[in-house]
């Protein structure tokens, strides 16, 4: 196993870091500081940041180039997702993350050609239908229902923690076409959210923005022609979309812990506590951390590199990040004071960091994508086969 990057790896990371200095006019954090953007600018931004990386063929890197692709490998990709962490996030972030991976498995050539050009350049954004309010640890007890209709069928239910469900234009949607097959009565529709019968509402979350929504389905319009796969087969779509929505961050999430480090670093030398033995101590287990992190992000990134997908052990890196991310905020509150609890654009805050933010966002880490208790329980049965 070869954890280092080729001569083209490297220089496609030149190339890139030459491109966003020539491109980035400014770091996304500056864009949160500034009084004139609230959440309609900044998704906007988001959006037209967005274009910029498609027309410079910086999204779909892997992908295959007949579906707009790059045609270059998950390394190439991945050290994207480490290298932009400074810039705005893409508006479609969910549907090029976690519904194209899907759409490049199972669905057909004719679908891929309708939607995959549209995602990449930000024209159509998309949400993730997955969780509702009494089936989001236990996916496979969702209840919403997709009743035929002819050819075609109709949405009765409702989906909870969508997000960008406010900002999107599509909703992928597991719904149950057969209430009697637990697994295999579940099907994958595709779904236009700008129709009759479906109602959007955004949650505000505890950070302040409505990044969320909650979405009502009352006969809402799901074509025969937009489901991926066949009837019955959402469950196992669903696992490849899972699968890459916690195996795909390998090297970012590193890479953002570097940032958020090196920020409690220079804060700790600043208020005079570094030379302290617990504070020290308490620094160098996260550093330490990080590096396992990282470690163990280039094991899944050799795997998926050689041929492999995201297999059970992309969860070791759920619960790892995800908590991880919880201790490094906590202690920064602990270490910096009242300063770290300041939000972005308060006189006095910290410039590099938004402390107070990340530690409210980071406790919703350990429940998306799958809660620490759902992970480890897929650890012992599918990993130490328990």
């Amino acid at each position: 196993m070869d954890l280092r990057f080729s001569k083209e790896q490297e220089q496609f990371r030149s190339d890139l870091n030459g491109w966003l200095e020539d491109n980035l006019e400014r770091p996304w954090i500056e864009e949160l500081r500034d009084p004139e953007n609230n959440e309609k600018t900044l998704f906007e931004l988001r959006r037209s940041w967005q274009g910029k990386l498609y027309q410079a063929g910086y999204l779909g890197i892997h992908w295959p180039r007949q579906w707009g692709g790059r045609g270059l490998t998950i390394v190439e990709h991945a050290i994207f997702m480490a290298d932009t962490l400074q810039a705005p996030p893409i508006a479609s972030r969910v549907g090029i993350n976690l519904l194209g991976p899907a759409l490049i498995h199972h669905a057909s050539e004719e679908q891929r050609q309708r939607f995959i050009p549209k995602m990449l350049s930000g024209e159509e954004v998309w949400c993730q239908g997955f969780s509702e309010p009494d089936a989001g640890s236990d996916l496979a007890a969702l209840r919403t229902r997709a009743v035929p209709d002819g050819e075609d069928f109709r949405l009765e239910g409702q989906k909870v923690w969508t997000t960008f469900g406010p900002w999107s234009d599509w909703i992928f949607v597991l719904a149950r076409t057969d209430p009697e097959d637990r697994y295999g009565g579940i099907t994958f529709f595709l779904v236009p959210l700008d129709q009759p019968g479906v109602e959007v509402r955004p949650i505000r979350q505890i950070t302040g923005e409505s990044e969320f929504g909650e979405v009502f389905f009352s006969g809402a319009l799901a074509k025969r022609e937009h489901i991926i796969g066949e009837i019955g087969e959402g469950w196992k779509i669903a696992m490849t979309v899972l699968a890459y929505e916690r195996g795909s961050m390998s090297l970012a999430h590193p890479a953002r812990f570097d940032h958020n480090l090196r920020d409690l670093v220079r804060g700790v030398e600043e208020n005079g506590t570094l030379e302290r033995p617990d504070v020290r101590e308490k620094v160098g287990r996260l550093l330490i951390e990080n590096e396992v992190m990282r470690a163990n992000g280039f094991r899944t990134l050799a795997n998926m590199a050689s041929g492999g997908t995201p297999g059970p052990e992309a969860s070791l890196e759920k619960v790892f990040w995800s908590e991880y991310a919880q201790r490094l905020a906590d202690s920064a509150l602990d270490l910096l004071g009242f300063q770290a609890q300041l939000q972005v654009g308060a006189p006095g805050a910290r410039q590099e960091m938004n402390w107070g933010h990340e530690a409210l966002w980071v406790r919703a880490g350990t429940i998306l994508a799958g809660t620490s208790e759902i992970q480890r329980n897929i650890i012992a049965k599918r990993i130490l086969k328990l």
